[in-house]
């Protein structure tokens, strides 16, 4: 069943706890490079705004070890920008649920639509121990609790898991954007329109061995690119050169081909160089036959086509991971062709966090795309099949 969101819930003076993903990349003078992560919440806060409620913000950002750098990743810059892009004030809290903390939420109480956020959550070492005692204290400060972080969602970190069961009755609900991803990554992989073709790439075939197993289960087609289709080429017999594999995963590899079958759809060439530059010798060889010396950066012309032809005859398109070092042309070549087929299908195409979401955009693709995850781990658990803990705990 699909759960509540924070449309489905009365907000009118009413404190609104919302757990969002501020994790933004900041220069070394502390401004944010990137705002897309704070523009991305703007709907759920605003719509609470909006019906007369209170917003209390809670986030994370980078991984403060403290040890006395950690102002470094302060959420102050954040209360700022957003401030800017809400046209309003965004009162900031010194710590998390300390006495400024506490001070500054008792005050929105008497208030209207007013926005408050709370100090870096990772600074309080309960966070990433799912702390009972801070889930309490957070919860203590609102009527309703509402997630809108799913790039956290995977995660049992206090703010998705001990704030929503420390709510008792309160309700509990989803923001606009992981109802979306939920949409998408849950809704559409049970009952998706055929051909169902999957795109999986990247380095490592030990970080997708549970995706990949579970969408053979599920997909038509499995296109394999990245520096693990080397292990798979290995666990084939074939010569890889100097090419990143793990060869402690040959077996793996060799279990998931026995299994996949003709679904397991591998590289038939490789773009290859003698060096980790754009300048090094370049050659393309038939999967297989990389040369000592040598090292796979991309799929080849002749695999990027093939994987183009049948991404375009897809009715769903779940993608995750580039095919190569897309940030080093000419070893962007098969991402930007797999991007470029995958906008240009008629189906429903899902682009996966991280890199694959990168791409997408610095290609000038990601408005012709049904759907770009915000969470590259999230949307990675979500594909293996996993339930969500922070998830499973909010109203249906």
């Amino acid at each position: 069943m699909a759960k509540k969101t924070i449309a489905d819930v009365d907000v009118a003076d009413k404190t609104v706890l919302m757990r969002v993903d501020f994790n933004v990349p900041l220069d070394e003078t502390q401004a944010i490079t990137d705002d897309r992560r704070v523009r991305m919440a703007l709907p759920s806060i605003n719509s609470v705004l909006e019906r007369g409620g209170r917003v209390i913000l809670m986030s994370h950002l980078g991984r403060p070890q403290g040890d006395g750098n950690d102002a470094r990743f302060s959420l102050k810059p954040v209360a700022q920008r957003l401030s800017e892009l809400l046209a309003r004030d965004v009162a900031f809290a010194s710590d998390t649920v300390g006495p400024d903390a506490q001070a500054q939420a008792a005050q929105l109480r008497a208030g209207e639509s007013q926005v408050l956020l709370l100090e870096n959550l990772r600074f309080e070492p309960g966070e990433k121990q799912g702390d009972t005692e801070l889930g309490q204290a957070l919860a203590a400060m609102a009527d309703v609790y509402c997630n809108d972080a799913f790039g956290t969602c995977h995660r049992t970190d206090a703010s998705m898991v001990a704030v929503p069961q420390a709510m008792g009755t309160r309700p509990k609900v989803v923001g606009f954007l992981v109802a979306k991803e939920i949409q998408y990554l849950t809704d559409a992989l049970k009952n998706p329109q055929r051909p169902f073709v999957a795109i999986l790439g990247g380095a490592k075939v030990s970080d997708k061995i549970a995706v990949i197993k579970n969408l053979i289960s599920l997909c038509d087609q499995v296109l394999i690119g990245g520096a693990m289709a080397y292990t798979f080429s290995l666990a084939q017999g074939g010569a890889v050169g100097d090419s990143l594999v793990e060869r402690d995963k040959v077996g793996l590899a060799e279990e998931l081909l026995a299994a996949g079958g003709e679904k397991l759809v591998l590289p038939v060439d490789t773009h290859c160089g003698d060096g980790f530059n754009a300048d090094c010798q370049k050659q393309v060889v038939p999967a297989g036959q990389i040369p000592d010396g040598y090292e796979g950066l991309d799929i080849g012309p002749e695999t990027a086509t093939r994987y183009a032809d049948i991404v375009r005859q897809a009715k769903t398109v779940v993608w995750n991971g580039p095919m190569g070092v897309f940030e080093m042309p000419p070893f962007d070549a098969g991402t930007q062709a797999v991007a470029q087929a995958v906008a240009e299908s008629e189906g429903i195409s899902m682009i996966g966090g991280g890199d694959s979401a990168a791409a997408v955009d610095q290609l000038g693709f990601a408005d012709q795309v049904s759907h770009v995850s915000t969470g590259g781990g999230a949307s990675l658990a979500m594909l293996e099949g996993r339930s969500f803990a922070a998830v499973d705990l909010l109203d249906e």
